[in-house]
């Protein structure tokens, strides 16, 4: 695409198993043959879904995106835990189990809410600057803090009894971790687990039903590609955003402190954070509290920067101009 204008925009891709995070950013860079890409919310090699990836200008937009709630599917096998808490980790632990749906279910309603999790060893979490993962490899455990997470909903969409295996759906914040859950869960039944298979199937309102599949992307001439990008505006459709012009549309240019204003009221202005299922509540409904992103568009309606609430107006978080 030499000789065209930077592109810029946000990707929903719909990432194959057997490749990490930042192997899709790079097959992303020569489909556009660009170098400014990046991913919001990494997923393990092994877990597929939507992974969010970042061109141009919107890799400065996908620490907001991040931060949107996800929802997940996952296989969980009860009666075996392993050093990774999922199928790519070796057996630390085998016991009987002989739960019901209802006793599962039971324990699963224990795990809604806001609770604290134990990141996992193999995790990308850096301790002293250094990945978890790297000291998991060299068999060592290290200190790391718990993290208070938040879980909208946890279902038991099916369960054998026989193989003692179910599938789950959960809907959590950002920075939860699905297979501390499912281990968790297993040692709430007194058996303990480890997941076998997973799948994001949304972040925010960017859901596997409008994913591009990798491959099918690969094949597509750059042009095409292009159809598959969604705009720096649509990219924080999830959030407030605000139109400026005249002397506000100068302080944005500058990156000047906005004055405070209504919290929008149109259902198009308002952040959508699940499109599925209920459990959370939007911005709007909670109080525009300090910190939530707002989309500053200009007249046009093109998105030039994302400011954040602060206790006396809006702050320039990044500006795109």
């Amino acid at each position: 695409m030499s000789g065209e204008a930077p592109v810029s925009g946000l990707l929903v891709v719909d990432k194959p198993a057997g490749c990490t995070s930042h192997d899709v950013v790079d097959r992303v860079r020569k489909v556009f043959g660009i170098t400014k890409v990046g991913h919001a919310g990494t997923l393990d090699p092994s877990a597929t879904g939507v992974l969010l990836v970042g061109l141009g200008k919107a890799t400065r937009l996908l620490s907001f995106v991040q931060g949107l709630p996800k929802e997940y599917r996952a296989a969980v096998k009860f009666g075996i835990s392993t050093t990774s808490q999922d199928a790519e980790g070796e057996v630390i632990r085998e016991k009987p189990c002989s739960s019901d749906l209802e006793k599962v279910r039971a324990a699963a309603r224990e795990f809604v809410g806001e609770l604290t999790q134990l990141p996992p060893m193999v995790s990308a979490v850096k301790v002293g600057g250094e990945p978890l993962y790297k000291a998991a490899r060299r068999g060592e455990q290290v200190d790391r803090p718990q993290r208070t997470v938040r879980v909208y909903a946890l279902e038991i969409e099916h369960f054998d009894a026989e193989d003692q295996t179910a599938t789950i759906y959960v809907k959590c914040s950002s920075g939860t971790y699905v297979r501390t859950l499912a281990s968790d869960l297993g040692d709430a039944i007194g058996c303990g687990g480890h997941v076998t298979s997973l799948r994001r199937l949304s972040i925010g309102s960017f859901n596997e039903g409008q994913a591009i599949a990798l491959a099918a992307l690969e094949n597509l001439k750059p042009a095409e590609a292009l159809g598959s990008v969604l705009s720096l505006r649509e990219a924080m459709r999830d959030f407030p955003q605000r139109t400026v012009k005249d002397a506000e549309l100068d302080a944005v240019s500058h990156g000047r402190e906005l004055g405070p204003a209504e919290p929008p009221r149109r259902l198009g202005e308002l952040p959508v954070m699940s499109m599925k299922r209920s459990g959370d509540r939007p911005a709007h409904e909670v109080g525009m509290t300090t910190g939530i992103p707002v989309g500053i568009l200009e007249p046009g309606g093109e998105l030039i920067a994302v400011y954040r609430k602060g206790p006396h107006g809006l702050k320039a978080a990044a500006v795109l101009i």
